[in-house]
Parts: structure tokens; C-alpha cells; sequence
């Protein structure tokens, strides 16, 4: 669509005989039939160019209703436009010709009061028109002679003034503004720069630069661009950054500023006609309509891409900004800035410059100093990635403050290029609803959270690291999450990525293995925290079969603290603080507890290993959470994969009950049921064929499996037999004559304190016959729940071990148990 001429509309209306409102009426439809067309031109021509045409038709739109106003007023006696004592000026953006598609639009209408001119009632007259039109006006009315007053009163005003351009009125009036405009410009400048400066860094603070930026006043938007328009507007009458000059900005940082603006352009232009309002914050929701304007594409790729090329934008942008305004107000402003020191010497090497930094943070923290920037970014060569780069690195992770030396790489846009491995997530979103920043600047602010702890608890077990478990830890900290962004699980890639860089630091292995460590399970801690029972025995002993030394929970309680600090949000806060700590406190309560460690440690390799298998990956979801909460850890131990994935597959299906007979070599009983089952009468039925082994473990929803192994292989014709005395046992109790076995004393171990929920026994006696059908009789005697056993015979010897829920019958009734046990007894 041809862009729309409001002039002649206006021309053509007003010698027909229009009236205002009629004028107002097909001006406003004109207008609305061109913001219509604004997606397709933009889609032609994004960036500054689309900015400047709307600016310009804009313009058109004004000087068309300057027209209307004159010939409604003066009629066929329109003096010369230069002879009326009105000019119209564009402010802010609009004066920048950088005017968006929402934005306000910031007109200044300048007049002299002369007498045979009601300029008043024509500014008066034009402005209802224009509001009739639907135009969004920030406006401001003046007479020529109070401009510099009215700038001295606000600094905001005088920025705006600073960026007048003429659209309409009298040129001869446009002369005499621009004379004040430089009066304006150089009134008081080092007072305005000072103020400005202070009002960007106040910004920055309220709006820093995280997954959902604020492209206007946030860290690295406009605000940063027109800032340095500002100052070398005021110091140099510079009209455009470009013309400032090459001694202070070279050439190929602007080229890389520029495209970064245009990039910025388009992306806020695009936001605005996409939400239809004044938007100026990308938010998460807009991501898939901009990157489609864009034509980055669809989908979560498309969506990674803006976000990533926005946050690596902004840094630009905010990074050469503050070079160039501390090259221009170095002598206005000297203690503006943190002085990291004054190079004397004029060659340098990047490693010189971060040996020298690393000093430095050894005394303490640092800002980064914009000098010091331009130096790293001058001294980038691509020599400069051998190995000379390790022994440097390996000097600032010893440094009490490594992150202000991280940060300055970081801010340099250099941390990728000093470590490879860290390249691929520096600028890279995290679209979960957690973190606030992207991952690079997350994992800065995790380090900083270890150097700066506030927790005094956790300060005090920091401090008692020594210097090679610091620095093991900062590395940790910078690398927890640099395994994200690709397919497989950042956890075990970011491990990965740290053991290959700790190497080249030449870090101890063993300090590697455990940083490994730290990494592969660094979200274990404020998971297990805020999402388990933290006083039960079986959350701890899972949380200590990846941590299981005092110095690894030290480690990982300062890790998770620092990583959850470093996310951005009220995440640390009173409730989580306490939830941790407590954890931590009872982990290390249970430290003692090393058998039922490694036992746990056991189970949960074993669930590892289920977890990537392929077989229990195609289970439904249900069943997979169903298989991890069996409780007994010696199933897991004693079952492969396969076997795990079979018996939960069959108690799955299992209504009532369920069983399998094997009669290959021996003969095997395996019973999944629900409800008590009479396991005596079955032992005591099949007695005869000598039981060697057996198992007893708790699955899911009340189900219980039995797996008995017998000496012997039983006669074909009797499997019908057992089967019929598998049915026998669910239907009822049997009265069954059992004789005592022969046990002493000594050969029974009790323990009620095996774990805080389950106590054990342990039967180590010479076989015989009749043994096992005893023993669980005189269980089910007392309501004694079996939550796991190992039964087991070789050698003639048996050797057995229960562990027994502690519902009060076991403990409460120990010495009748042995009692039953050990005398010459009979029992029915």
C-alpha cells in the first residue's frame, strides 16, 4: 500500500468545505487504514528504516492538520508560514526519527507572542484536531525565550531538547530555537552529564538485564544509546553518535554497536504492533509471535535464537556505551567511576591484563572500569587461547574475589573466547519460570553468592575449606550449569565440561572426581529440601548415598546455597534457608550410618542405571514412579533391570494375586498378592524339597512379592498339586503341625534400632528341615510385618536376615519371639 497523503486529503476536504470534525473524522480513518498496513511494511523494511518512514508519515500527518488549522483561521488570507511566530518540533524518539509504532509522540510547539497573532488559540486549535485524529501526543507548549529556563528546571526536558527537530512553522522562528538549543546545550554541562549519569545508573539497578528485558531502560536498551547521544551532543554538538568522533569511538566498535541497535529496532517495533500497545518489555508470552516477525522461525529453536541474539545485543550496547561515555567525561566526571588502576605501559597481552586484574582482586572486589575494557577487548588475539591461558586462569580461581575478574571478561564480552567451554551458554535463556537471568550471568552471580556468603553458618564451614576446596568449589560454581542447552542432561554434561577444564588447572583428582560430583547432583539438595519429608530415615540415607562424607555436604550445602542465590528471585529466603540447613544438620546426624549408606548408595546406582534403560524409558509414567517407590533397597540390589521391570509388570496387573512356577533345573515359586497370604503352609506343604533361598519384599500399593527356591525339582505331575497349595494358602489359616527346630540363643541377633523404621533379625543356625515354615509361623503368630527378607542356605548352614516394620509387635515382643525359637516347645 502506498503510504497516505494527509495533505492532500486535507486539501482536497477543506475546498469541498469540510468541517473540522469531518477533516478530523477521514484524517483518523486514513491513519488507522495505515497502521493496518504497518506488519507488511515492516516485514519490507524492519530496523531504523521502518522507524524512519512511520517518523516521516507521521510528520506528514502534522504538517497536514498545521494546514487545515492556518486556513480555518486566517481563510483566504494565510500569511506565509515563515512570517507566523509558531514552529512544531519533534522531541524525544520523534525527534530522533526513531519514532515506534506506540510510543508517544513528543511535539514542542515554540512560539513568539506577537502582537496580531492569536498564536495561542492556532497551537489550541491544531491540538484538538490532533487529539480528534486519535494521535497519542506528549506535547509541551513554550515561548522561545523561556527554553532555557524551562531546561534548567528539568534534566529530562533537556534531553528531549537536545534531540529538536524541526517538522513544522516558521523557519525563521526554527533559527532563533536553535540558537537557544545551543545555549541550552552548553548551560552548565558537567552538572546535566553528572545527572544523567546517575539517572542511567539508578535504571540499570531497577531494570537489569534478565530473560525479560526492558529494551528501553534496562542494562544495555535505548537509554544506553541515548546517553552517549546526550553527552556528545553536549560536549561536542555532535548530531549523531557517528559524528563524535574516532578518538573516542572507533570504527569497528560502532559497526558492532549499530548492528546491534538495528537488531533492537526491530525487535521492539515488532513488539509494539504484535501487543498492539506501548511495550517495551520482551516477555516470555511475546517470544514466539517476535521471533516469527522476525522470521527466525517457529518453535522452541526460533524462541532460543531471539533470546539469545536480544541478550548478546544488549551486552553490546551496554558494554560500548560505557566505554565511550567514560572516554568523553573522564575529565567531567573522574570519580564516577571505580578506578581499577592507570595502565603505564602501552603494550599488553590479554594474559598480562588478567594476571595484573588477578592481583588486584586479591586486595579486593572490583568494578569493572570501562578503560580496562577497551584494553581487553584491544587485546584479543587468537594466540591467545593456548595453554599460557590455563596457568593464568588457574592463578584467579585462588583469588578471594575471581568473580570481578570473571565479571570483567564477562562484561568485555570475552569470557567465551578465555573459556571455550563457557561460550555456548553465555548468552543462553532459561525458560522455566525460575531463573531470572540466562545461564551465564547465573552462574557468574552463583560464583559471587560462594565468594560473598551472608549465611554466617554457611560462611563459617566456608572458611574452614582449605584453599584448594575453595578453588575446586569456584569452579564448580561457574561450571554447575554450563552443561545446558544441549540434549542430553546438563547435570552429567556440565560434570563432564568441568573434569576436562579442572584438568588443564591441574586439579587434584580426586578433588575432581568430587566436584564431578557436586555438579551431576548440584540440585539434589533444594529439591530433596523443599519437596521430601526431611526426617525420614530413607530421604536422608537417599540424599547421603550421593554425599557421603561430612567435607562433599559441606560442599554441597555451600554450593546449593550459593546456586540458589544466584538465580535471581526470593529464592533463598527464611522458609528454604531453614529447610536446608536442617537437611543438612540431619545428613550429617546420620553420617554413622554407613552400612544403610552404602546399601542406599547401592539401590540408587541401580536406579541410575534403570532410569537410562530402554526398557523401563518405554514404561508409562505411572508404573516408572510406582517402580521407584518400592521401598526395599535390597530389591533393587539383588534384581537386574530386566528382572526389576518383569516383577513390576506383573504386580501392575496383579488384582488379588498372582504367581509363576519355574520347574527347570529347581524348583521356583514367585507370588505377587494384596492380602495376606498363609507363606507357613506353602513352606510347610513343600518342606520336603528343602528350601535354599528366599526373598520377601514390599512393592507398591500394599502388594508383596515372594520368591522361594527350592533344593529340588519338583515331579511334573505334582505342579497341579503345589499350584492347588498355592490357592489353599490366600483362602484361609491352616492348622499345620510344626516342631520346634533346633536354634540357640547366640544364633539370634536382634536389633530394634536397625533404622528409625525398621528393626532386624538375623538367624544364623545349621539347616533343617521345617526351619523357614517355623519361623514365619511364629511371625504371623505376632502380626509381624515382614518388609524384607533374604533367606539363604548353603553349605548346610543357614543364614538369615529379616527387616520388620516397626508397628510395635517385633520390639515389644523380642523375648517371646526368641523364647518360641530357642525352647522345647510345639507350637500349632
Amino acid at each position: 500500500r502506498v503510504l497516505p497523503n494527509f495533505k492532500s486529503i486535507a486539501e482536497e476536504l477543506c475546498q469541498d468545505g469540510a468541517s473540522d470534525i469531518e477533516i478530523a473524522k477521514a484524517l483518523k480513518v486514513e491513519l488507522k487504514e495505515y497502521i493496518q498496513t504497518l506488519p507488511a511494511i515492516f516485514e519490507h523494511s524492519g530496523g531504523k528504516d521502518f522507524l524512519v518512514k512511520h517518523t516521516r508519515t507521521i510528520d506528514d500527518l502534522i504538517k497536514a492538520v498545521y494546514i487545515v488549522t492556518l486556513r480555518r483561521l486566517f481563510q483566504s488570507y494565510i500569511p506565509m508560514k515563515n512570517s507566523i511566530p509558531i514552529t512544531i518540533i519533534a522531541l524525544g524518539s520523534y525527534g530522533r526519527e526513531a519514532l515506534c509504532v506506540k510510543s508517544d509522540i513528543d511535539i514542542a510547539f515554540i512560539y513568539k507572542d506577537i502582537e496580531g497573532f492569536n498564536t495561542r488559540l492556532i497551537i489550541e486549535r491544531m491540538l484538538y484536531l490532533l487529539w480528534d485524529i486519535g494521535l497519542k501526543l506528549g506535547h509541551r507548549v513554550h515561548e522561545v525565550s523561556e527554553l532555557l529556563e524551562v531546561s534548567r528546571g528539568d534534566i529530562t526536558i533537556k534531553s528531549a531538547l537536545l534531540e529538536s527537530r524541526f517538522i513544522e512553522g516558521s523557519k525563521f522562528l526554527w533559527a532563533e530555537i536553535e540558537n537557544e538549543l545551543n545555549h541550552i546545550r552548553r548551560d552548565n554541562p558537567k552538572e546535566f552529564i553528572r545527572a544523567k549519569l546517575e539517572e542511567r545508573k539508578d535504571m540499570k539497578l531497577k531494570y537489569p538485564l534478565t530473560m525479560e528485558p526492558n529494551l528501553k531502560e534496562g542494562a544495555g536498551g535505548f537509554r544506553d544509546a541515548n546517553t552517549v547521544f546526550w553527552v556528545g551532543k553536549v560536549l561536542f554538538n555532535a548530531p549523531t553518535i557517528k559524528d563524535i568522533g574516532g578518538d573516542i569511538i572507533k570504527e569497528h566498535q560502532y559497526r558492532e554497536f549499530r548492528i546491534a541497535l538495528e537488531f533492537l529496532y526491530r525487535i521492539r517495533s515488532a513488539l509494539h504492533i504484535i501487543t498492539g500497545k506501548k511495550e517495551d518489555r520482551l516477555r516470555l508470552e511475546h517470544l514466539p509471535d517476535v521471533a516469527k516477525m522476525l522470521k527466525l522461525g517457529e518453535g522452541y529453536k526460533a524462541q532460543l535464537k531471539l533470546a539469545k541474539l536480544m541478550n548478546d545485543r544488549l551486552r553490546t550496547i551496554n558494554l560500548y556505551s560505557r566505554i565511550w561515555i567514560e572516554k568523553m567525561t573522564r575529565e567531567i566526571t573522574p570519580d564516577f567511576y571505580d578506578y581499577l588502576y592507570k595502565p603505564s605501559i602501552k603494550k599488553y597481552t590479554l594474559c598480562s591484563l588478567i594476571e595484573t586484574i588477578t592481583k588486584e582482586s586479591h586486595k579486593r572486589a572490583f568494578l569493572s572500569h570501562p578503560q580496562l575494557l577497551e584494553m581487553l577487548i584491544e587485546s584479543k588475539k587468537p594466540e591467545h587461547t593456548d595453554k599460557k591461558i590455563y596457568e593464568v586462569l588457574s592463578k584467579v580461581f585462588y583469588s578471594p574475589n575471581a568473580h570481578s575478574v570473571l565479571k570483567a571478561l564477562s562484561d568485555a564480552k570475552l569470557l567465551g573466547f578465555v573459556i571455550p567451554a563457557m561460550k555456548k551458554v553465555i548468552s543462553l535463556p532459561q525458560f522455566d519460570g525460575y531463573h531470572k537471568y540466562t545461564v551465564g550471568k547465573h552462574s557468574l552471580k552463583t560464583l559471587y553468592f560462594v565468594e560473598n556468603i551472608e549465611d554466617e553458618f554457611i560462611k563459617e564451614i566456608f572458611e574452614s575449606l582449605n584453599e584448594e576446596e575453595r578453588r575446586m568449589l569456584k569452579v564448580v560454581a561457574l561450571f554447575h550449569d554450563a552443561g545446558k542447552g544441549r540434549k542430553k542432561d546438563h547435570h552429567l554434561v556440565g560434570a563432564s565440561i568441568f573434569k576436562v577444564f579442572a584438568s588443564k588447572l591441574n586439579m587434584d583428582s580426586e578433588l575432581i572426581a568430587l566436584g564431578e560430583r557436586l555438579i551431576q547432583y548440584h540440585t539434589l539438595m533444594s529439591v530433596t529440601a523443599q519437596r521430601e519429608d526431611i526426617y525420614s530415615e530413607k530421604v536422608i540415607l537417599s540424599f547421603l548415598s550421593r554425599f557421603s562424607t561430612k567435607k562433599a555436604l559441606d560442599l554441597i550445602y555451600i554450593l546449593t546455597y550459593a546456586d540458589m542465590k544466584g538465580v535471581g528471585t526470593d529464592v533463598y529466603n527464611e522458609f528454604s534457608s531453614r529447610l536446608i540447613r536442617q537437611l543438612y544438620l540431619n545428613a550429617i546426624e546420620a553420617l554413622d550410618k554407613e552400612h544403610l549408606i552404602d546399601e542406599t548408595a547401592k539401590r540408587m546406582k541401580r536406579i541410575d542405571s534403570l532410569k537410562r534403560s530402554p526398557q523401563f524409558k518405554a514404561l508409562p509414567r505411572t508404573l516408572q514412579n510406582r517402580i521407584l517407590s518400592i521401598p526395599s533397597n535390597a530389591f533393587f540390589i539383588r534384581h537386574n533391570n530386566s528382572e526389576i521391570i518383569n516383577i513390576a509388570k506383573m504386580a501392575n496387573s496383579t488384582e488379588d494375586f498372582t504367581f509363576e512356577i519355574l520347574n527347570d533345573k529347581f524348583l521356583t515359586i514367585k507370588i505377587v498378592r494384596k492380602h495376606d497370604i498363609d507363606i507357613s503352609y506353602i513352606l510347610h506343604k513343600l518342606s520336603r524339597l528343602e528350601v535354599v533361598n528366599m526373598e520377601i519384599a514390599k512393592l507398591f500399593g500394599d502388594l508383596k512379592y515372594f520368591k522361594i527356591d527350592f533344593k529340588l525339582k519338583a515331579d511334573e505331575s505334582d505342579i497341579a498339586i503345589i499350584e492347588d497349595i498355592i490357592r489353599q494358602s490366600f483362602q484361609k489359616r491352616h492348622k499345620i503341625n510344626l516342631t520346634r527346630p533346633q536354634i540357640h540363643t547366640d544364633e539370634i541377633i536382634t536389633d530394634c534400632e536397625h533404622s528409625k523404621e525398621y528393626a532386624s533379625m538375623k538367624i544364623k543356625t545349621k539347616d533343617q528341615k521345617g526351619l523357614l515354615a517355623y519361623l514365619i509361623h511364629i511371625f504371623d503368630r505376632y502380626g509381624i510385618d515382614i518388609a524384607s527378607a533374604k533367606i539363604h542356605t548353603i553349605k548346610s548352614k543357614a543364614n538369615d536376615l529379616f527387616l520388620i516394620e516397626k508397628n510395635g509387635n517385633f520390639c515389644h515382643n523380642i523375648e517371646l519371639i526368641i523364647k518360641n525359637l530357642t525352647e522345647s516347645v510345639c507350637v500349632e
